[in-house]
């Protein structure tokens, strides 16, 4: 049965096609084959702008060989969503938290009811299972009752990749734990603290090497890790970067929670308080699914090396 399944071309379908979406496009393309046909979901509006920009992200998509499908996810009912989803083997959804609350839910239900082989949600960040209901980020519990959705039903099969924090967003500026301009790190609950992080751009490898791995990995939360670091770690690695000393402030979860306290609908806050209380955000680089495989990824200092300015 397993043979005869191979031999059949696998459609996948990924929708949206942001940093990540475009990242995913690029990991599968990478590794696709003859059995393996890609599309990419976006919305029309997105297809007939007319930017630079977004017809420059048009033509790379085409240049891979991936085929475009269109339907706005906002506006579409989940039953229109779900003919679209239902002519897929595999549909992966980067569509992130900025599509809007619900969305998560929505995307899920219209997969479940398409009678789609596999499905793959946006879960690509934190352990939201370890984490729980009601934390800081009530974003979170959406995810949650995605993994309840999934978990409660058999006909579709689904996998869960679980990659921590974008890279990137760790030295944001505007997510406050490294300050160059100011010469500070910031950490999250303590410098003890740990943080995992991936590239969007390991990710995307990650995720084709996961969707297309064989056996087919089935039903479950699977790992990925460019770097599991302490913000002390963090701190040094920043000094070496750019080769001077930095100040090192610790701001408890107390203090966090008080920063929320004062500015309840600010996400960024939202996001310092979880991450400072360091439960489901980190875990050991060696359970993840590079390292089991011996897949190269970035690690947060060749990141910065390649990324942050000397200055």
């Amino acid at each position: 049965m397993q043979a005869a399944i191979s031999n059949v071309k696998q459609r996948i379908l990924v929708l949206g096609a942001g940093e990540l979406g475009l990242a995913v496009l690029q990991g599968l393309a990478g590794r696709s084959t003859e059995s393996t046909n890609v599309t990419v979901l976006l919305r029309p509006a997105t297809v007939q702008n007319s930017s630079r920009e977004k017809q420059q992200d048009i033509q790379a998509i085409r240049r891979l060989g991936v085929a475009i499908e269109t339907a706005d996810i906002t506006n579409a009912s989940v039953e229109e969503l779900a003919a679209v989803l239902g002519r897929f083997d595999t549909v992966i959804s980067c569509v992130g938290f900025a599509a809007g609350r619900g969305t998560q839910l929505k995307l899920t239900e219209a997969a479940l009811i398409s009678g789609v082989k596999r499905y793959i949600p946006w879960q690509f960040g934190v352990d939201y299972d370890l984490i729980g209901r009601g934390s800081p980020q009530d974003l979170f519990d959406e995810q949650l009752d995605v993994r309840d959705l999934l978990r409660g039903q058999s006909r579709t099969e689904w996998v869960i990749i679980s990659t921590g924090m974008f890279t990137s967003f760790l030295f944001d500026p505007a997510f406050g734990v490294v300050d160059l301009t100011a010469g500070q790190v910031n950490a999250l609950g303590s410098f003890e603290t740990m943080v995992t992080v991936t590239t969007p751009e390991d990710i995307g490898m990650l995720t084709a090497a996961i969707v297309l791995h064989s056996p087919r990995l089935i039903n479950q939360v699977v790992y990925t890790a460019g770097d599991t670091l302490t913000y002390g770690a963090l701190a040094d690695l920043v000094e070496r970067v750019i080769e001077r000393k930095v100040e090192r402030r610790a701001l408890s979860v107390q203090q966090l929670l008080a920063d929320l306290a004062e500015k309840p609908d600010d996400n960024l806050r939202k996001y310092r308080a979880v991450f400072a209380m360091g439960r489901g955000v980190a875990w050991d680089v060696a359970v993840t699914f590079n390292a089991i495989h011996g897949l190269p990824v970035t690690s947060a200092e060749q990141w910065a090396q390649s990324s942050l300015r000397r200055s």
